[in-house]
């Protein structure tokens, strides 16, 4: 009889669709649909996860009013630069080719409850959202946008740092925003920078803390050198919260945090106000 009978056939299995998300700082297990729900908020924890610049984007503009520019700025490669993982410039045209961005930002126009801006948006996801060449290039050719089109500046950062790969070109784009935000100040035009998990290295040494007002997301990683290497430097202890959004807030670096869900319309009540 068949019921009793072993097929040696290997049975096909449906894949289960993955329900949950576990939080990276609590390891709460949160239905999928309830994590996007939140935006991407632990709703156990309060944990604030990363998006990406698209995700961003969706969250601060006004829907269907994002218009991209910059996407023909990509990657250089000045030095050659390979190491044991291989040629840096087949790990930015992978990074190029798997996210669908040309560079480490995302620059483009839109409304913000209505009022006109131009946004930068990084993307951590490539490249640790390192500031190169290109990244730098973007940033100032947004910056210049707003000038010529006498619209507000929203830079949102998402950094590890310079993109050491293309060597001091990285670096000089430190000085080259800066200089471009100091146009945008002689415009008469605000400077809303937003930071975000995280904001460290060369970004948060220029422009990322330049704004005429800096918003943070909460539990923000924003800070220059790493806390191991501080520690081992100064030979001392650094507080648990060093370099946290609420530590900067508390020592006169970031003017408000915001949480997630109000941040589209703390922005849009800062670029009202600035912007009559």
């Amino acid at each position: 009889m068949g019921w009793f009978t072993k097929t040696t056939e290997p049975r096909e299995q449906a894949a289960l669709p993955d329900l949950w998300h576990v939080c990276p700082a609590c390891q709460a297990h949160v239905f999928k649909d309830e994590w996007e729900a939140a935006l991407k908020v632990c709703p156990k924890c309060g944990h604030h996860d990363r998006l990406s610049a698209r995700e961003r984007i969706g969250l601060l503009v006004d829907p269907g009013s994002f218009r991209e520019f910059g996407t023909e700025i990509l990657p250089s490669d000045p030095l050659g630069f390979s190491d044991a993982k291989g040629p840096y410039a087949a790990k930015a045209a992978a990074a190029v080719k798997k996210l669908g961005t040309s560079e480490s930002v995302v620059v483009g126009s839109g409304n913000v409850e209505g009022t006109r801006v131009v946004l930068a948006v990084m993307d951590f996801r490539f490249l640790g959202g390192s500031l190169s060449t290109g990244c730098g290039e973007k940033i100032a050719l947004a910056i210049q946008h707003a000038i010529d089109f006498n619209r507000a500046f929203v830079m949102v950062s998402a950094s590890g740092g310079a993109r050491m790969h293309e060597g001091i070109l990285s670096l000089m784009q430190m000085a080259k925003t800066c200089a471009a935000l100091q146009r945008l100040e002689r415009a008469g035009l605000p400077y809303v920078s937003i930071l975000t998990d995280p904001t460290t290295g060369g970004v948060s040494a220029s422009y990322a803390l330049l704004g005429d007002v800096n918003l943070a997301e909460p539990g923000t990683l924003i800070g220059f050198a790493g806390r191991r290497v501080i520690e081992t430097t100064i030979k001392q202890k650094l507080p648990d919260d060093f370099q946290t959004a609420e530590y900067q807030l508390e020592h006169g670096f970031v003017d408000a945090i915001v949480p997630r869900k109000e941040l589209k319309a703390r922005l849009a009540q800062l670029l009202a106000f600035r912007m009559k």
